[in-house]
């Protein structure tokens, strides 16, 4: 059964409706400046209160991810969360996939440091936000960012389309990089070392640059490597950032970062299961890993910003990203089912080289004015993206005879990998889009927004052997993506919402015309309560219906699509994050979510197998400030999920332990103990096919870490 779409909200003349308050946000701006002008609280709000170093909580007071300036959370109309900066430390995180795996209604496909998939509803995210500028991201290619470089990581959950043209209706992760905003000379180094014998360094440090301190820098530096549970896999990283921050003048900034990161991974694929599709409860630590994996990528970013702030609130803000990305790999993993005692008679191997350049563009204007007795704020804006990437690729099978629990790394030789098919990839994507919030009355905000899109893009497959090639074109012209949504103000710290939110991904698959397919359509409804209790305590529940139509369905007997496949996501989600008292730190989220086609062969079945149905996270420390431990922290982590499968595997639902303790001295210096699965729990974290993508939870792990403030 779908859910009752909100009354509130009609699809059909809602595109129209919102084409409207782009035209009425542009009339409104032209003359914003001979207005009389009232602040929205806050609507753009910038500068060191945004960031959370330093702010010693689970909650923020401001976020920007789905929206183009720093807000409040209870002015955005949809769900979303925060990775605090004290929860990554708390938490012992390096990784993205680490930090994501902590939020509510977030499901992590583990893999190596790095290449881990990300799932919100039912779908993946297939593009990360640096600052607000978006990259696409695909995880077999390891270009998550090291968490040395990052404040904090916000997470906005359903179809995010009006700030960015295409993509899955997952959401939107964006990364606050860390700033330079220090006027003396400040930082950390900081030492780490686990049981499985990984070990890392880091290296923070940031000072003004000029006497007045107009001019700042920062500087940061990771190093990681070491072996992961997983007999004879690894993993290695080397990061480097470095950042400046320039007052032009009092209403005027540039900022600048670069960051160089470099993974050296012995790729681990997963075990295979039985033939009939039953997991192996093997030691947690076999796999098929032979000694000539390797993974080799290096991930270049460049970010530019320069924003202009206007004595009336308003601002104007131009921002550039470059990002360069390379991988070169090549593993062996699983090529059968295993037999009754853990045989397996073949080995596939996948190695690829990929190059990837990718560049964003963003100019918005940002403008408080009063529409008679209304506030209102109106953004207006543009942006352009450019992808292009090459990928050469070669697949293969070495037969054999190899057991799982035995697995000897030497014995499988070195194929002679010859690439045989290569991929260009070109896409364009232009857009205009405009959001109107308005204030009708004093608790009452109503939001409206549009976006047009203009996509191009092209894949060729060449067959390396024949010189073949398979040719591909998609192409989207002046595509509509509304967005509607309502905030109530119930107390001044508790808001009603609800909302109406779409994106769209181009489909290259023709129909019986020879013309392209109409484009995949995400669509989400969602109704919610959002508060801050006590002042330090952000509670949320919410209600989401997601719908994914056009989907494409090839023709029996033709060579042609239909776009006519629907699936659904719906669910509730219940979080809390911030201070549950005193020096108590809680982030905690319950998330049920029900899949389903809603046609086809396959109605009424489970669409996403492997996003369970119940999830349940909490972290929580608690700062002990007298007695015998003064300056301890204790704290812990309990994960649970219920049960998930793909392709007819099924994976029982787990619970998981962690605990952590933190120490803090007199010379500002910090020591950090933790236990991972305490009770060295036997888990999947992941199942994937009969052969391939089925991973083993890490067993019981301690780690250590020593950290020296300046």
């Amino acid at each position: 059964m779908s859910a009752p779409r909100p009354a509130f909200v009609r699809p059909a003349p809602l595109r129209s409706g919102l084409l409207a308050s782009t035209a009425l946000a542009a009339m409104t701006a032209l003359p914003v400046m001979a207005q009389d002008v009232v602040d929205l609280d806050p609507i753009t709000v910038e500068g060191s209160s945004y960031e959370t170093e330093g702010a010693q909580s689970y909650a923020t007071d401001l976020i920007s991810v789905g929206e183009k300036a720093a807000i409040s959370p209870r002015e955005v109309p949809q769900s979303t969360s925060v990775v605090t900066h004290k929860q990554i430390e708390d938490g012992g995180y390096n990784t993205l996939d680490e930090a994501m795996a902590d939020v509510p209604g977030i499901m992590v496909l583990n893999n190596d440091a790095g290449r881990s998939s990300i799932y919100s509803r039912g779908y993946e995210f297939d593009y990360l936000y640096f600052d607000g500028l978006p990259a696409p991201v695909s995880s077999i290619y390891g270009t998550q960012p090291d968490l040395s470089i990052v404040d904090h990581v916000e997470v906005l959950k359903g179809p995010a389309g009006l700030f960015i043209s295409t993509g899955e209706p997952a959401g939107s992760v964006n990364m606050r990089l860390k700033q330079a905003t220090a006027t003396e000379f400040t930082g950390y180094v900081e030492g780490s070392t686990d049981s499985n014998g990984q070990y890392r360094g880091e290296l923070d440090v940031s000072n003004k640059l000029n006497a007045d301190g107009t001019l700042r820098g920062r500087f940061v530096a990771a190093y990681g490597d070491g072996d992961t549970f997983i007999d004879n896999g690894s993993n290695g990283v080397q990061s480097y950032y470095g950042t400046l921050a320039w007052d032009v003048d009092p209403d005027t900034q540039l900022t600048f970062s670069l960051s160089h990161m470099e993974r050296d991974i012995a790729p681990f694929n997963g075990l295979p299961t039985y033939e009939d599709g039953s997991l192996i409860w093997t030691d947690a630590g076999a796999g098929v890993v032979p000694d000539w994996n390797d993974f080799d990528n290096t991930t270049t970013d460049a970010v530019l910003a320069a924003t202009h702030t206007f004595d009336n609130g308003g601002r104007v803000k131009f921002s550039l990203r470059k990002s360069w990305q390379d991988a070169d790999f090549l593993y062996g993993y699983a090529g059968s089912t295993a037999d009754a005692e853990n045989n397996i008679s073949s080995i596939a191997y996948l190695g690829r080289d990929f190059s990837q350049d990718s560049t964003a563009l963003d100019l918005h204007a940002d403008l408080p004015f009063t529409l008679g007795q209304m506030e209102g704020n109106a953004i207006i804006g543009a942006d352009w993206q450019k992808v292009t990437s090459t990928t050469y690729t070669a697949r293969g099978k070495i037969a054999g005879s190899w057991n799982l629990n035995d697995f000897d790394a030497s014995s499988v030789a070195r194929p002679d990998a010859a690439y045989s098919t290569r991929e260009d990839s070109d896409t364009t994507s232009t857009g205009i889009y405009s959001q109107l919030r308005l204030k009708p009355v004093d608790r009452l905000t109503l939001i409206g927004g549009a976006r047009l899109s203009w996509y191009e893009g092209t894949v060729d497959t060449t067959t390396l052997s024949t010189g073949a090639v398979a040719h591909e074109d998609y192409d989207v012209d002046a595509h509509v993506t509304p967005f509607a949504g309502a905030t109530y103000d119930i107390t001044p710290d508790a808001a009603l919402y609800a909302s109406y939110s779409e994106i769209f991904i181009p489909q290259s698959d023709l129909d019986s015309s020879g013309d392209l397919l109409d484009p995949v359509e995400g669509r989400q409804y969602e109704l919610g309560v959002k508060a801050r209790v006590a002042g330090t305590l952000d509670v949320t529940a919410a209600y989401f219906n997601l719908r994914e139509d056009n989907r494409p369905v090839a023709v029996t007997g033709t060579d042609y699509y239909v776009a006519q496949e629907e699936v659904q996501s719906q669910g509730i989600e219940l979080t809390v994050a911030g201070e549950l008292r005193e020096n108590l730190h809680l982030s905690a989220g319950y998330t049920y979510t029900y899949t389903e086609y809603l046609n086809g062969s396959s109605e009424g079945e489970a669409f996403s197998t492997y996003t369970p149905k119940n999830m349940l996270k909490l972290q929580a420390m608690y700062d002990i400030t007298e007695g015998a431990l003064r300056d301890w922290s204790l704290g812990g982590r309990l994960t649970m999920m219920s049960g998930f499968s793909s392709k007819g595997i099924e994976a029982p639902g787990y619970g998981v332990v962690d605990l952590m303790a933190v120490k803090r001295f007199d010379n500002d210096l910090t020591l950090r103990m933790g236990v991972d699965n305490v009770f060295d729990k036997d888990y999947y974290s992941r199942v994937g096919s009969t052969t391939v993508f089925n991973f083993r939870g890490a067993p019981r792990t301690f780690n250590v870490s020593l950290t020296k403030r300046f």
